[in-house]
């Protein structure tokens, strides 16, 4: 049964008076799932895609319960310190070529240059493995000559990691590739679903064969089906890519595919350790039972930030064709209600996660529920940040990537900065207080750059226009 017979199917069981309400949503989604026009094959894409990371919330969640409960708080903070070092070093030593290849893939296969395709696939594909390489056998030099100023239980989770790095890198660009062909479900399945089923898999079958319940075990598990699903990945996509545009010469124009990589490497990366920046703090100041505690509450509460990507997807697109019409009076409109979506909402799954805080947290282990002071302090930020909406889309839309680059590193700065002063007085709480105030930092620089560009308020509680008709009014 196809998934259009189902919504017709619901739509007969509805109520008279509900389905007339409901005809057109139903309606917009039928068509939605079945035309093969570009809207509706992106639109698609967006749906899969939410789909996909909702789901695999859900398995991370469960995942980093299992895994706390295995191995307690200290080699589970261990675990989660190393394994986000690992993500975030192994999607920054691709250098922005992952997003250069969706960039300029539908290009060379618009103008039928299947040379110049293959060119490019092989570039990033051996570019990210050396990068990520070199990378590695930097850091193995650096533990090797560090010695013993690094405690013993972090050295060989931490080799490990290296290890891991360029399956990491490799799994970026690929999916990349499958993006930019409009693979949905090959490009996000491996890595959001495939991968951290398989970790959770080998962990508990490393467990029930008798080894430790350590973060080594935990490491070599993720190593493992780190390897396996990149590799798995890797020969589905080779036999796509070869179906399509079979085996041939490579070309190559490797200086327009850098000079457009090492821009977005900037503003990925930035964003990228903006996200992660306050666990590796902690994970620098405090013993690894306190990094599992901040861990497990900055994972519980993030679920809230699904609101605010949600919002970013949807967004996006809306913004760039009202922008394309000229129409001010629409975009700023449209702006404020963005800001309200993304509030709004967010608001209201936070408070139901923190008032379920304590239980969901004990499901990690009883010592987690201290962390229950860290949730209410992240949201704070959080909330902060939904309240001036998708405001980096709406500058980026606007042509102002250098501008978000700027906001961003400074936000970056403020995080770095507030960490490494309030962590060593508070503890975990300064950590939780130095990231929520850098959100607010990044909301309110937003929110004056886009008044000041744009001539909008951005802010949930305001009226978007008054900003907008000043601006008009200036000579």
């Amino acid at each position: 049964m196809s998934l259009v017979t189902v919504i017709q199917f619901a739509e007969r069981q509805l109520p008279h008076a509900l389905r007339r309400r409901t005809a057109p949503v139903l309606l917009r989604l039928q068509s939605m799932l079945t035309e093969e026009n570009d809207t509706a094959r992106a639109q698609r894409m967006a749906l899969i895609a939410f789909v996909i990371r909702v789901v695999s919330a859900g398995i991370a969640f469960l995942s980093q319960i299992i895994q706390a409960r295995l191995m307690g708080e200290f080699e589970y903070g261990i675990f989660a310190f190393v394994w986000v070092l690992v993500v975030v070093f192994g999607n920054l030593s691709c250098l922005g070529m992952h997003t250069a290849v969706i960039r300029f893939l539908p290009i060379h296969r618009s103008e039928s240059d299947h040379s110049l395709v293959r060119g490019l696939n092989w570039t990033v594909r051996v570019f990210s493995m050396v990068s990520a390489s070199i990378l590695a056998a930097i850091g193995m030099l650096v533990l090797h000559l560090a010695g013993e100023k690094i405690a013993e239980y972090w050295m060989v989770p931490l080799f490990l990691g290296l290890f891991t790095l360029p399956m990491i890198a490799l799994g970026d660009v690929l999916d990349g590739t499958s993006r930019a062909h409009g693979w949905t479900v090959t490009a996000l399945s491996p890595t959001y679903i495939i991968r951290p089923v398989l970790i959770l898999v080998f962990m508990l079958l490393a467990v029930w064969s008798g080894e430790p319940r350590t973060a080594v075990t935990a490491m070599t598990a993720a190593l493992g089906a780190t390897y396996a699903t990149t590799l798995f990945q890797f020969v589905r996509v080779t036999w796509r890519l070869r179906r399509n545009y079979g085996r041939g010469a490579l070309r190559f124009s490797v200086l327009p595919w850098m000079k457009f990589s090492l821009p977005v490497f900037l503003v990925d990366g930035i964003g990228f350790l903006l996200t992660n920046s306050d666990v590796v703090v902690v994970g620098l100041y405090m013993p690894p039972d306190q990094v599992g505690v901040y861990y497990a509450a900055a994972k519980t509460i993030a679920l809230v930030q699904f609101v605010y990507f949600s919002v970013k997807a949807a967004a996006a697109p809306r913004f760039s064709a009202i922008m394309a019409a000229g129409d001010d009076d629409a975009l700023a409109s449209f702006a404020g209600q963005a800001a309200r979506w993304a509030f709004w909402p967010a608001l209201g799954v936070g408070l139901c996660v923190l008032a379920l805080g304590e239980f969901l947290l004990s499901l990690f282990g009883s010592t987690f529920t201290s962390g229950y002071i860290l949730m209410v302090i992240l949201f704070a930020g959080i909330l902060t940040k939904a309240s001036i909406g998708p405001g980096e889309i709406l500058l980026s839309m606007a042509g102002k990537q250098k501008l978000c680059v700027m906001l961003y590193t400074v936000t970056l700065a403020a995080n770095i900065a507030l960490n490494v002063t309030l962590i060593p007085h508070f503890g975990l709480i300064g950590a939780a207080s130095a990231t929520a105030s850098a959100m607010v930092v990044e909301a309110i620089l937003l929110h004056i750059a886009v008044r000041r560009v744009l001539g909008i308020v951005l802010f949930a509680f305001a009226d978007p226009r008054p900003a907008q008709k000043i601006a008009k009014a200036r000579p």
